[in-house]
């Protein structure tokens, strides 16, 4: 039985705090949140034991593993802290907001030796991960190139956007790890950021935005972002290949349509929040999370997967504000 601490108690915490409650290899053993009394009433929930001293979890010797879903600037000394105490760690995305804050810490994440993953849940989403076996599998030939549509229901508030780092960072991070599952190594970055909401614009972000990707053998992955879709909470992907298509279309609350008068095959809009669509996914991350610790496997993501897909929000970033490509 894995015991295991959930740093953070907000809606990331307590998405991990449910799955490892339930998890039948795993024990919530404590939440840890400093501000006011948000850990205590998630632990309340769970029966687990609660603290506001964030150290304390690094001290504690019956913590086997600790889920990190700490705001980012903190994810790099969280996962120092606990890796160099021995404990597993499942930390949430991106690993920092700045590169040079993975360069200040090189050295120290190259030494860690305990098992790390990184929370890119869409790998563990079923129709995502279905259609990846499929096209590993040769289902439609070579692959020839890759679409991925992340948009969200509705923009953040302006404040978060000032410290989230930028869409690129914040929201296409995910969609960079998905490329990255598909195609491997990124050779070159192309990306086009759109402004349509002023407040977002005077945030010095952007709102929307398109990228291509290139790997070295000439696929190409594009990647449409927008955060407000009024259709709810957009999520597909279309792998091309020489020999046929894969799709993964969005996902519903059920399957019913309606035709009449008005309207053909009217389906119901999509779920409206990313803990509704990928409540499974979240489930399966941790779950393989858990049981790579509990085997002594090696966890399927890494920190080399976080630091790739933020080089490449990075070199993202350059180009949407220069105009300009940037080969990797």
């Amino acid at each position: 039985m894995l015991n295991i601490a959930v740093i953070g108690a907000g809606r990331i915490g307590q998405v991990h705090a449910r799955t490892i409650a339930s998890h039948p290899g795993a024990a919530l053993a404590l939440i840890a949140d400093p501000f006011g009394d948000a850990a205590e009433k998630l632990a309340a929930v769970h029966g687990a034991r609660h603290t506001t001293d964030i150290d304390s979890v690094f001290t504690d010797g019956s913590i086997d593993a600790v889920v990190i879903g700490s705001p980012t600037p903190l994810h790099i000394p969280h996962l120092l802290a606990a890796a160099k105490a021995g404990k597993a760690v499942l930390c949430e995305k991106p690993i920092a907001l700045d590169m040079k804050d993975v360069e200040a810490a090189r050295e120290e994440l190259d030494a860690v030796s305990t098992p790390v993953m990184f929370g890119f849940n869409r790998r563990f989403d079923p129709s995502f991960a279905a259609l990846r076996a499929a096209v590993a599998d040769g289902r439609i030939g070579d692959l020839e190139s890759l679409l991925i549509i992340s948009r969200d229901p509705a923009a953040p508030p302006i404040e978060y956007v000032k410290v989230s780092g930028g869409i690129f960072r914040d929201m296409t991070i995910h969609d960079f790890d998905m490329a990255r599952f598909f195609l491997g190594d990124i050779v070159e970055v192309h990306a086009f950021g759109q402004n349509f909401d002023p407040g977002i614009t005077q945030a010095g972000d952007f709102d929307a935005a398109v990228v291509t990707l290139r790997n070295a053998d000439g696929v190409v992955a594009t990647i449409i972002n927008n955060r407000k879709c009024s259709a709810g909470y957009d999520q597909r992907l279309e792998a091309q290949g020489s020999t046929g298509t894969l799709n993964a279309d969005n996902v519903r609350a059920t399957t019913v349509r309606l035709s009449n008068g008005e309207a053909t095959d009217a389906a119901e809009p999509y779920l409206d929040f990313f803990l509704q669509r990928y409540a499974d996914a979240y489930r399966l991350e941790l779950s393989a999370f858990i049981n790579a610790v509990a085997e002594g496997r090696t966890p399927p993501t890494s920190i080399a997967d976080a630091i790739e897909a933020l080089h490449l929000a990075e070199a993202a970033t350059e180009s949407a504000r220069t105009g300009r490509a940037v080969t990797l």
